[in-house]
């Protein structure tokens, strides 16, 4: 191979490398913001009423 060659193929691996730290990135905010969500919510949702107890579901269950 020669030289341009070598630094061409060197650059498509740095642009793939690139595309997946961005992607890995943007993963990891998502991640964070549904954890950050369901923070939030979990007082509101621990003073809600249970739709279903644990004897309902034993009876669709059985």
């Amino acid at each position: 191979m020669n030289l341009e060659a070598e630094v061409r193929d060197i650059k498509e691996n740095v642009l793939q490398i690139s595309h997946k730290l961005d992607e890995l990135l943007n993963e990891r905010d998502v991640i964070a913001g549904m954890k950050l969500s369901e923070q939030a919510l979990a007082p509101f949702l621990d003073e809600e009423p249970d739709l279903y107890t644990i004897k309902d579901a034993k009876v669709v269950y059985q």
